[in-house]
């Protein structure tokens, strides 16, 4: 590992201890929060896995039901019986702060003007009763499928940055102080020995002289 280009001084040797102190410090606190981010994606990924599989059993039960439907009737009474929807959907945005990282939240609000189904039960059948149903509950899981999977893309991509943090503290920084450290403490030292070495012969000389 290079060493800094630093003048070998006892200031700067000051400096470099307490800069090491520092990066020593942030790289464990670093390295705690990338384990606890990465206890928290875990979570998230789980969910999101769940979550996952709900929605896509209900959109096969949901695409049966509809497939049914269209099996029994024309594709202008399925286009008629849905083209007036009763429900209105408001959806609102905000975030909440996961280890930092601003991760959306998405709440949904359903209010149903003139009941759930727009047509009159006598001119549909049965299934796509069914899938407008499944459909209708279907919604708020997608919407929260959507928000994990997104909390999770955020969290892998700050696990990453963080990643890169600590590899660079642990691999490059750290050791180049600590060796630039040990380069300066050598040449201290080597500077006091060589400043003892001319003292002790000043003194010889003084003594000769004093004979």
């Amino acid at each position: 590992m290079s060493k800094l280009n630093v003048n070998p001084t006892r200031m700067e040797l000051r400096r470099l201890k307490n800069r090491l102190k520092t990066a020593t410090r942030g790289h464990k606190l670093l390295k705690d929060k990338s384990d606890e981010m990465i206890r928290q994606f875990m979570l998230y990924v789980r969910e999101n896995k769940r979550l996952r599989e709900e929605v896509e059993e209900e959109l096969a039960t949901s695409l049966k039901s509809f497939m049914l439907a269209r099996a029994v009737s024309s594709d202008a009474e399925i286009e008629e019986a849905i083209s007036m929807p009763t429900a209105k959907v408001d959806l609102e945005t905000s975030s909440k702060n996961v280890m930092s990282v601003n991760v959306p939240v998405f709440n949904v609000t359903e209010s149903e003007t003139s009941g759930l189904y727009p047509y009159s039960f006598a001119s549909v059948t049965s299934e796509l009763d069914a899938s407008i149903a499944s459909l209708t509950t279907l919604l708020p899981k997608l919407l929260k499928l959507a928000e994990v999977e997104k909390t999770c893309n955020m969290l892998a991509d700050e696990i990453e940055k963080n990643r890169r943090r600590v590899n660079a503290l642990e691999y490059v920084m750290i050791p180049q102080l600590e060796e630039t450290i040990k380069y300066i403490v050598m040449k201290l030292d080597e500077n006091e020995r060589g400043a003892t070495t001319r003292l002790m012969k000043v003194k010889s000389m003084i003594e000769e002289q004093n004979k």
